[in-house]
């Protein structure tokens, strides 16, 4: 982070017991399309909260397992509700998710907040995170300006500076080149034997090669966690 405030910095406290963090902070100007909160009015300030590395992993697996439907049919989105709208509350903040309408552009957030742009598999890659992070919601502020502080935004993109590029040749499905990602290539790769008993058990093979931010892999259980979770082809 760069120069956070003590509202960011209390803020990110309360994440991090969770494994969370938060991941960029993005202000709307005049002009600028803002985000709207339920009733329809703007907000001034949104703080992007996500997942970097494995540490949200155990925490999560723990309250899912202490959860009598085991969290139910999407225990990560319901954990992750659970957590940001509490700290939601305690800063007078609204939260907002990726999986729930109204659906709002985490992924153009990002970009804008900390600098990042997409890698060949279509993921936003982290100079320092690389492919394993993820964002999990945002805290939504109607009128806190400068009492935010900021979070740094990455200085040039990893790719740029890969010229080996393995996770093209990593792709067992041929799925990944420089400029597309064939997911219908990808998931009818993901059904094979050859699937099941590779990127399914040990998760995304070109994802693996990638030489970017790797002591930030996910925990197996994590990734097989996700690969689950695709809408694979019947």
């Amino acid at each position: 982070m760069s120069g956070p405030s003590s509202v960011l910095t209390e803020i990110d406290a309360r994440l991090a017991a969770f494994g969370l963090s938060c991941r960029g902070v993005l202000r709307f100007g005049d002009g600028e399309p803002a985000a709207l909160l339920g009733d329809d009015g703007p907000v001034s300030v949104v703080v992007l909260v996500g997942v970097a590395g494995g540490a949200m992993w155990p925490i999560f697996s723990a309250w899912r397992e202490a959860q009598a439907d085991g969290g139910g049919a999407d225990p990560l989105d319901r954990w992750s509700k659970f957590v940001i709208a509490d700290v939601a509350a305690q800063f007078g903040a609204s939260a907002c998710y990726p999986s729930e309408p109204p659906y709002q552009p985490f992924q153009r957030w990002a970009m804008q907040a900390e600098g990042l742009k997409a890698s060949p598999l279509g993921i936003l890659i982290h100079p320092q995170y690389g492919l394993w992070h993820s964002y999990r919601g945002a805290l939504l502020f109607r009128n806190w300006g400068d009492e935010i502080g900021a979070v740094g935004k990455a200085e040039a993109h990893p790719c740029d500076r890969c010229f080996e590029k393995p996770c093209l040749s990593a792709c067992p499905a041929g799925a990944v080149s420089e400029n597309n990602f064939d997911v219908a290539r990808c998931r009818q790769h993901l059904v094979t034997a050859a699937g099941q008993g590779g990127c399914m058990v040990s998760g995304c093979l070109a994802r693996n090669a990638c030489p970017v931010g790797v002591q930030y892999r996910y925990p197996d259980a994590q990734l097989r966690f996700h690969m689950q979770a695709l809408t694979l082809p019947g």
